[in-house]
């Protein structure tokens, strides 16, 4: 991947390789993963992109609520 417009930051940059591999699993679950070619998805459309990097976003949500559903008791309050 092109490293000269790469302006975003890892807060964990022992993250990195783990990122990479899901952004690519991602790309595979929207339906784009055989258009890239190594690490170059210049030939890939914004559009399809986008479809990546919200796919991603919903995943990490979806992990992160569920650790939390795992992390607090569940209670029910009556009225």
């Amino acid at each position: 991947m092109g490293q000269g417009q790469k302006r975003n930051k890892l807060l964990v940059p022992e993250a990195n390789q783990a990122m990479y591999q899901f952004k690519y699993e991602m790309a595979n679950e929207v339906g784009i993963g055989n258009q890239i070619q190594g690490d170059y998805w210049g030939n890939i459309s914004s559009r399809d992109c986008g479809a990546v990097g919200g796919a991603m976003t919903r995943r990490m949500i979806q992990q992160y609520q569920q650790n939390l559903a795992q992390q607090q008791p569940q209670t029910t309050t009556l009225q």
